[in-house]
């Protein structure tokens, strides 16, 4: 499984703000948006903060997609 973030950097730029507001806003560590910038998993609790700070849904800030590896079976 692969997690992107793209939408959530969208959104900031939709709304004008930088990560550092978001920071603020939500109220998580530099941190966990280090992981998020790289497209790492975080903790739900971490997207929850954000998706409150930002009055949106999970689905508009991260997209789920397979592994793209060949012969993976979950």
């Amino acid at each position: 499984m692969h997690v992107s973030y793209k939408k959530l950097w969208k959104l900031l730029i939709d709304r004008d703000m930088k990560k550092k507001d978001l920071l603020m806003a939500a109220g998580i560590s530099q941190s966990s948006l280090s992981k998020m910038r790289r497209n790492e998993n975080v903790y739900m609790d971490i997207v929850a903060r954000v998706c409150v700070a930002l009055n949106c849904d999970i689905c508009d800030i991260l997209e789920i997609s397979p592994d793209e590896r060949k012969g993976e079976q979950t």
